[in-house]
């Protein structure tokens, strides 16, 4: 089974101290619940206070957002080299926030996509459709648009590394969400996407080259996620998990989107 990843993006909020506290609270529960990985994205300039106060603990700390290039005159962003010297292990990439208020392209995304792995992090791609796009039934072609563009011509072992996060925009602090079997469809469907991107090759040997992206991608759900609705989200066999945005500002709530993942998933 692929390992669960619950992350906590928290966008533009928090203070210092607020930050600090949070952290600690969710590392706390991090270390309780075996068997599920949690993360949060605080704000870029809470960065280091974050993780120092949560340094030698199972919670893993992302940035929100990154510029594709190591250094340069790009006033105002992040670079992924500051994010890898800080301590992060992810960075959130596609979100519909930055593709909608800072109108940040597919192709713009792919070359985030490819140099996070120069930068050695990890990346976690947001997804998803519009309610616009839904409405037209153009969920599947949206989601596959975006994927192809950010994984055109990586490589497999760095494909491998990725987390697809299924946002459907319609549904991001709406507190609406797509139902439990809507979110597995569109899973499902990911995952099939990536089975064709990267089908199973025979080695010399005769035996399979593994893990496959399809088979070692978590692929999470974001959209209005909250303690009460994520067990029956985490029951379906392609969710592995949460991208998580206004429920994880509150540490007790946060704590039981994590502890009903794991629950969801008989850990």
């Amino acid at each position: 089974m692929r390992k669960p990843f619950v992350c906590g993006n928290w966008k533009m909020n928090t203070d210092r101290q607020g930050a600090v506290a949070l952290a600690q609270a969710t590392a706390k529960t991090a270390g309780e619940v075996r068997g599920v990985e949690v993360g949060v994205c605080p704000p870029a300039c809470y960065l280091e206070a974050v993780l120092g106060a949560v340094k030698g603990s199972a919670l893993v700390v992302g940035g929100q957002n990154m510029h594709f290039e190591a250094t340069g005159a790009f006033t105002g962003e992040v670079a992924g080299p500051m994010l890898k010297e800080l301590g992060c292990h992810y960075v959130i990439l596609g979100h519909s926030e930055r593709r909608r208020e800072f109108c940040e392209s597919d192709e713009l995304i792919a070359k985030k996509l490819r140099a996070v792995f120069t930068f050695s992090l990890r990346p976690i791609l947001c997804v998803g459709e519009t309610l616009t796009e839904r409405e037209a039934n153009q969920t599947m072609a949206v989601v596959k648009r975006q994927i192809a563009s950010a994984l055109k011509d990586l490589p497999v072992d760095h494909a491998c590394q990725a987390v697809i996060a299924y946002e459907p925009v319609w549904a991001i602090g709406t507190g609406r969400r797509a139902l439990p079997h809507d979110a597995q469809e569109v899973h499902a469907f990911i995952r099939g996407l990536l089975r064709e991107m990267y089908p199973i090759l025979p080695l010399p040997n005769g035996s399979l080259a593994a893990p496959t992206p399809a088979e070692s991608v978590r692929i999470i759900y974001g959209g209005s996620v909250t303690p009460d609705t994520v067990y029956e989200q985490m029951l379906q066999p392609d969710i592995d998990g949460s991208l998580v945005g206004g429920a994880s500002l509150k540490a007790d709530g946060f704590a039981k989107i994590i502890t009903e993942s794991a629950r969801a998933k008989g850990l």
